[in-house]
């Protein structure tokens, strides 16, 4: 690493200078540039660094203070372009360089002399990942770190879920970061059809097969959308771009943060429970703040609701509070509990020590019926009591052309969305409690245990959990899906037998007061949150309508097949908290 010529300091006001596109070339010759902005009164003092892709002149100011900010209490803020974007020299592609560009930034930075040895890091979404593939090299300048929203297994966290691609926000992504590509090669024709593509997103997340999106995969882009959604196993693929095989690489304290309607929900909340387990001596010192929210913005409006001023939370001064306490000495992280949780439907935070879950604590609610569950009219009922040893099976029918829609529409939106209308359609079983006579918590992560046939070899099973509010609003809460080539391998998935689908769901917290009603849908989509799955047999990515297939899904709830969604519950009232 050469050292580069230091830019002259411009003036920010408050006594804040900023260093403009500082230079650090890498062991490979390639040139990497940020932004530095110095505290006032001159002197070495902490870096806070952000690595990301999306230009450094944002400044992280989508969800954060300006770094000027943090300049003003004693920091050096530093973004900094990563390897192929922005300012920065060499070739983009997603993950693969952030170890090495990383460790080598955070040894450069730890010597200059505006640093005084010590570094943390923030940032979310994938500035969250530049943060755990830095920390797994083990410099030790760096002493603690942010990563929020965001997953340290990126097949499991990020990309798929139970076997399903997450479409709509992938397709999205590849859309957003290929624009850069194909303006920084000059490719003129490419860009223009993903300008074109990044304002009309829904146009493309419906057309099949969807590997072969030309705007996603003209000549000249790089190839990293391809990858993604053809590496549809874990394995070595994910593995050499994030920290799922290694967790133990990685120990600094870290402070996460994960919304219960944000997209990478599941990887937050695996992130947080293997750092508690594998991260060695900063074991002890993983903490948790779980908030209403989606991937951005961070607020009290979520979807179609409004969750209240606790939900305002004040972000910048938790991340104050977080390196004064590790990169100051100042002990204003030491009161802090380990988990932080907002109650939605109470609209208030609680502390707690550890994640919830681990006691075993659950209640079982039971798919019922008398065979006609299908949609708001049929007869599915949720209950506490076990089937008898003969209910008839529900049926609905799977049709990959007019799939069941995710939570948040056509759009797929991240929030919390009214149910009620798309309930109405017979290709969704619903079963409904009645009204709870007493406060009920649920917290931590459900899981749903639902005894399917289906008449094909290949489908998915999608399973949400609903709060029902006395004025007929249903909102939900938590989803989960499985793929039946995903779940079921050795042996594998086979039509008209019933199998036992344990699928896991997207944890919450979520209150639900007297009155109100539990509901669960089961469906075979939620699109296009959620690839559909053609039942041929064909991969999703290459199907086409003609290899769309119906299927018969079959629901079975009797004594022997008991169906049913296993909520883990707070039994006792959690203790309040102010907000972060």
């Amino acid at each position: 690493m050469t050292p580069q010529p230091t830019p002259e300091a411009i003036d920010c006001g408050d006594g804040v200078r900023l260093l403009r596109d500082v230079e650090l070339r890498l062991s490979d010759g390639t040139v990497l540039r940020s932004d530095h902005y110095l505290p006032p009164g001159g002197g070495p003092a902490p870096a806070l660094l952000v690595r990301q892709p999306y230009g450094k002149d944002i400044a992280t100011t989508v969800v954060y203070a300006h770094p000027v900010w943090f300049a003003r209490h004693g920091y050096v803020g530093v973004v900094q372009d990563v390897r192929g974007r922005g300012a920065s020299e060499g070739e983009f592609y997603p993950f693969r360089d952030e170890e090495q560009d990383g460790h080598e930034t955070i040894e450069w930075l730890s010597r200059r002399p505006e640093c005084n040895g010590r570094v943390g890091m923030y940032g979310f979404s994938y500035q969250g990942v530049t943060q755990l593939l830095a920390a797994a090299r083990g410099h030790p300048a760096l002493r603690c770190i942010a990563p929020w929203m965001t997953a340290g297994d990126l097949h499991r966290g990020w990309f798929y879920q139970g076997g399903l691609l997450r479409l709509a926000s992938t397709v999205g992504w590849a859309t957003q970061m290929l624009r850069g590509d194909a303006h920084r090669r000059g490719l003129h024709d490419a860009a223009r059809a993903l300008d074109a593509a990044w304002v009309q997103p829904a146009a493309h997340v419906h057309a099949a097969p969807f590997a072969g999106l030309p705007h996603l995969t003209a000549p000249g882009l790089p190839g990293y959308y391809s990858d993604w959604i053809t590496h549809d196993q874990p394995g070595p693929y994910w593995e050499q771009h994030d920290i799922s095989n290694r967790w133990e690489a990685v120990q600094v304290p870290e402070l996460h943060l994960v919304g219960w309607h944000a997209l990478y929900l599941h990887g937050g909340i695996q992130l947080f429970e293997s750092m508690g387990r594998h991260a060695g001596r900063a074991r002890d010192a993983q903490y948790l703040v779980a908030g209403p929210w989606i991937h951005i913005p961070w607020g009290r409006h979520v979807g179609e609701m409004d969750l209240g001023p606790e939900a305002m939370a004040d972000t910048d001064a938790l991340l104050l509070r977080w390196f004064d306490h590790w990169l100051k000495d100042a002990g204003t992280f030491a009161c802090e509990p380990r988990a932080r949780l907002f109650a939605m439907g109470e609209n208030r935070w609680h502390r707690l020590d550890a994640w919830p879950g681990g006691d075993g604590r659950s209640q079982a609610w039971h798919l019922r019926g008398g065979g006609r569950a299908n949609g708001l009219r049929g007869d599915g009922s949720l209950s506490l009591e076990p089937p008898g040893p003969a209910e008839p099976r529900d049926t609905f029918v799977h049709d990959p052309d007019v799939p069941v829609v995710a939570p948040g529409g056509p759009t797929s939106a991240q929030g919390c969305f009214n149910q009620a209308r798309v309930e109405q359609g017979n290709n969704l079983l619903a079963y409904t409690s009645a009204p709870l006579e007493a406060r009920l918590h649920v917290c931590g992560t459900p899981r749903a245990i639902v005894h399917l046939q289906s008449s094909l070899d290949h489908c998915d099973l999608v399973v949400k959990l609903v709060r029902v509010l006395p004025d007929g609003r249903a909102l939900n809460v938590s989803i989960g899906a499985a793929r039946s080539s995903a779940l079921f391998q050795h042996p594998p998935h086979r039509a008209d037998v019933p199998h036992a689908w344990h699928v896991e769901m997207e944890s919450t917290s979520c209150v639900l007061a007297p009155g109100e009603r539990l509901r669960v849908e089961v469906a075979s989509s939620a699109f296009p949150l959620f690839d559909r799955n053609p039942g041929s047999g064909v991969p999703s990515r290459l199907a086409s309508p003609r290899d769309w297939l119906r299927a018969r899904q079959q629901v079975l709830h009797d004594a022997a097949h008991p169906s049913r969604i296993e909520l883990p519950l707070l039994e006792e009232p959690m203790v309040p908290c102010t907000p972060p």
